[in-house]
C-alpha cells in the first residue's frame, strides 16, 4: 500500500468536500459554528525536510505525501485521536508510561514477532496526534513493510489494551474515513457521492445473493458495512450466517419488523435458548428484543418454544409447504431426503422485504436446523431464489451412508466406553413404539438431541418407583428408509449380562422386529470381553438370537447361515472385525439401517423404554454404581 500509488489530492479533497459536523457538534464550545474542514494548507518540502532533519530519518512515503498536501487534519473520531499536527508538530514519543519493560516481560522464550516489534515500538515511536482523548498516534521506524511503509499504532491509554495497528499512515487515514462516514450516517443532509455509490453497492450486492452470486455481494456489502450503510450489516450476517450456520450473528431492530420477525426472532433466540446467554440471562435478551421493538410477550413465546423444542419454522407459499414435507422426512432421520426437497424448492422461496435474502429461518428450527451444514449453508447461498434465474449449484454429497457398518467407526460424540443397542419395527409407524416397549405412561418427547436426552434422563436411583436393576433405555425414535421403525441408544452405559430380556418378543406383537445390543467396548485389556447380542422375533415369539463374548457363543433358535455367528465372529480376526461382517449382514439380509447424521447430529423424538432387564433371581443381590463425569452422563 505505497503512499507513491495513492491520490492524496482527490482523497483528501473528498473528505475535505463531504465534511459536515456530528450532531453533537454543530457548534464550538463559544456557542459558533464549527470549522468548515478538517484539513489544512499542504507543508513546503523545506518544511518537511527540517522535520526529517530534526528526527534523524526520512519519513515513510504516504506520511510524507500527505504533509504536502494537508500539513494536519482534524480526525474527528468519537474516542481516540482528534487532531494530527503537522511536520512541525512531530515528535519522539520516548515511552513516558514505561510500557517497554512491561511489554518485555510478557515476550516469553519465544515470542513472535508481531510481539517484539511491538514491545520495541514504545521507545522508537514517532507522534503524530496534537488533540486527542488520553490517545496517542504512534509511527513506528522500526516496523516496516516492502514498500518502506511504516505500521502506525493507536493507544488508547484509558482503555487498557493492547493498541490498534494499522500498515501504514495511508491504511490509518482510509480506516478514520470509514469511520467519519459511520458516525454520520444518521444525519438527513449527509448524502454524497460516497454514500450513494455504496447504497448502491448494497443494492448491487442485494440482488447478486439472491441470484446465487454470493461471493461477489459479500465484497461489496463489507465494504458498504465499513462505510455504515444501512441494510448491509443485516444482509452481510445472512450470509456469514449461513457460510457458518452454527455462529451467532445479530439481525438488530428487523426482528421486530413485521415482515421479517418470523424468520429473525427464532434465530435471535437461539443463542439464549442454548444456555450461552450469560449476562443478565433471559431477562437481559427479553429487555433487548423489547427495546429493538418486539413485544415482550412475542420474545417470551418464541424463546421458549426455541428452547423447548417445539418451535416450527413455518413460512408462507410453496416455500412453506415444502418445509413442512422435508420436517416430516427429517422427523424421523431421513435427514438426506429432507434436504433433498429443501434443495429443490430453493427458487420458490419468496423474499418478503429487501432486508432478507435468504430462508434464515431454516436455522432455528429444530428438525430442519441441524440439517444445514456449512456446504448446505453455501449451495442455499449459491441457489437462485426470489424469482432471480441463474445456474444451480453443484450437489452436496448425502451424508449419511448406508446401512449399519458405520457404528464400528470411531465418533467424536461418542464417550470411548459407550455401546449402543437398537429395536427395529417392521412396517410400523414409529409413533407406535413407546406402545410396544415403553415404560408405563411413555410417550414421544419433542425433536431432541440423543445424547442429550440421554444424559438428562434422571438414573434408577434418581427415581422413584424404579428399581436399582432396571435397565430403562432412553431411545432416539426414526424410520429407515427400509420401513423399519427404530428405537435406538447410542449412548449405553450397561453391560449385557444373565439377567438381560431382550424386548425383540414385545416390540414384534405385529410383525417382525430386530434388536441389537453392543456391549460398551472394555477400557482396558484386563476388562471382561465386550458383548454382541442379537435377536429377532415375529408375532410375539423369538425365532433365533445369539450373543458373542469373545470366543464364546451361546445361541437358541435356527439362525440363518447369513447370520450365523460361528462364520461372523472367526477367532482369527478381532472382536470388531466380527461386528462389522454382522452389521453389514443384517444390511443385506433384512434392509436394517440406522441414519447417523440424525443420530449423532439431528433431533429426534425421545422415549424412556421398559427395563432391558430382569429382576435378579431371589437370594441374588444387586449392586449399582454411578460414576460422575461432570455433564457428561455415562
Amino acid at each position: 500500500m505505497s503512499g507513491e500509488s495513492f491520490n492524496w489530492h482527490e482523497f483528501l479533497g473528498r473528505w475535505q468536500q463531504e465534511w459536515v459536523p456530528r450532531a453533537d457538534e454543530d457548534e464550538d464550545e463559544d456557542g459558533g459554528q464549527t470549522v468548515a474542514g478538517p484539513g489544512r494548507p499542504g507543508a513546503h518540502e523545506a518544511v518537511i525536510a527540517a522535520a526529517e532533519e530534526r528526527l534523524g530519518r526520512r519519513l515513510p512515503p504516504s506520511y510524507r505525501e500527505f504533509l504536502a498536501v494537508s500539513d494536519g487534519w482534524h480526525v474527528d473520531e468519537t474516542a481516540g485521536v482528534y487532531q494530527l499536527g503537522g511536520a512541525a508538530d512531530i515528535d519522539r514519543f520516548r515511552d513516558p508510561y514505561g510500557m517497554t519493560p512491561l511489554y518485555e516481560e510478557n515476550l516469553g522464550d519465544n515470542p513472535p514477532e508481531e510481539d517484539v516489534l511491538l514491545a520495541g515500538m514504545w521507545q522508537r515511536a514517532l507522534r503524530l496526534e496534537t488533540d486527542s482523548d488520553m490517545s496517542y498516534a504512534l509511527l513506528d521506524p522500526g516496523d516496516i513493510d516492502q514498500d518502506g511503509e511504516w505500521a502506525l499504532y493507536v493507544y488508547k491509554g484509558w482503555g487498557g489494551e493492547l493498541p490498534d495497528r494499522y500498515p501504514s499512515f495511508r491504511a490509518y487515514m482510509e480506516a478514520m474515513y470509514r469511520g467519519f462516514h459511520c458516525d454520520r450516517v444518521d444525519r438527513s443532509d449527509f448524502v454524497n457521492a460516497t454514500t450513494r455509490a455504496q447504497d448502491a453497492h448494497v443494492d448491487d450486492a442485494y440482488r447478486l445473493a439472491l441470484g446465487g452470486r454470493y461471493e461477489e455481494a459479500l465484497p461489496l456489502l463489507e465494504e458498504a458495512l465499513s462505510f455504515g450503510r444501512p441494510r448491509s450489516a443485516v444482509l452481510l450476517n445472512q450470509l456469514r450466517h449461513l457460510l457458518a450456520p452454527h455462529s451467532s450473528q445479530d439481525y438488530g431492530t428487523l426482528v421486530a419488523d413485521p415482515r421479517y420477525l418470523p424468520e429473525l426472532l427464532p434465530v435471535q433466540a437461539m443463542t439464549p435458548a442454548r444456555g450461552e446467554w450469560r449476562l443478565g440471562g433471559d431477562d437481559h435478551w427479553l429487555g433487548m428484543m423489547t427495546a429493538r421493538g418486539a413485544a415482550r410477550q412475542t420474545a417470551e413465546a418464541v424463546l421458549g418454544a426455541v428452547r423447548d423444542g417445539t418451535h416450527r419454522y413455518a413460512p408462507p407459499g410453496p416455500w412453506g409447504g415444502a418445509v413442512a414435507e422435508a420436517r416430516e422426512s427429517a422427523r424421523w432421520g431421513a435427514t438426506d431426503a429432507a434436504w433433498r426437497v429443501l434443495r429443490d424448492a430453493l427458487a420458490l422461496w419468496e423474499t418478503p422485504g429487501p432486508s432478507l435474502i435468504a430462508p434464515i429461518g431454516l436455522l432455528a428450527d429444530p428438525v430442519l436446523g441441524p440439517l444445514i451444514t456449512p456446504e448446505r449453508g453455501r449451495e442455499i447461498l449459491a441457489t437462485p431464489r426470489a424469482g432471480q434465474t441463474g445456474p444451480a449449484p453443484e450437489p452436496v454429497p448425502d451424508l449419511d451412508p448406508p446401512g449399519l457398518a458405520w457404528l464400528t467407526e470411531p465418533a467424536a460424540n461418542r464417550l470411548p466406553l459407550d455401546g449402543y443397542r437398537c429395536v427395529w419395527v417392521e412396517g410400523i409407524d414409529p409413533a407406535r413404539l413407546p406402545a410396544l416397549i415403553g415404560e408405563e405412561g411413555a410417550e414421544l418427547s419433542a425433536p431432541a438431541h440423543p445424547r442429550e436426552a440421554s444424559w438428562q434422563a434422571p438414573k434408577p436411583h434418581e427415581r422413584e418407583g424404579v428399581e436399582l436393576w432396571e435397565d430403562r433405555a432412553v431411545v432416539a425414535v426414526g424410520r429407515t428408509a427400509e420401513a423399519w421403525a427404530f428405537a435406538f441408544d447410542g449412548h449405553s452405559h450397561r453391560h449385557l449380562n444373565k439377567l438381560f430380556m431382550s424386548p425383540a418378543a414385545a416390540a414384534s406383537s405385529s410383525g417382525r422386529a430386530v434388536v441389537v445390543w453392543r456391549d460398551p467396548r472394555p477400557s482396558s485389556p484386563g476388562d471382561h470381553p465386550a458383548a454382541f447380542h442379537l435377536s429377532v422375533a415375529e408375532q410375539g415369539k423369538e425365532l433365533y438370537a445369539f450373543t458373542v463374548r469373545g470366543t464364546k457363543i451361546q445361541r437358541s433358535g435356527a439362525i440363518p447361515d447369513a447370520l450365523d455367528p460361528a462364520r461372523l465372529f472367526r477367532p482369527q480376526n478381532t472382536e470388531r472385525d466380527g461386528e462389522r461382517r454382522v452389521l453389514e449382514a443384517l444390511h443385506t439380509e433384512l434392509g436394517l439401517s440406522l441414519p447417523r447424521f440424525a443420530l449423532t447430529h439431528g433431533r429426534l423424538p425421545t422415549f424412556t423404554t421398559r427395563s432391558w432387564t430382569q429382576a435378579p433371581p431371589a437370594g441374588e443381590g444387586f449392586a449399582y454404581a454411578y460414576i460422575s463425569l461432570g455433564q457428561h452422563r455415562p
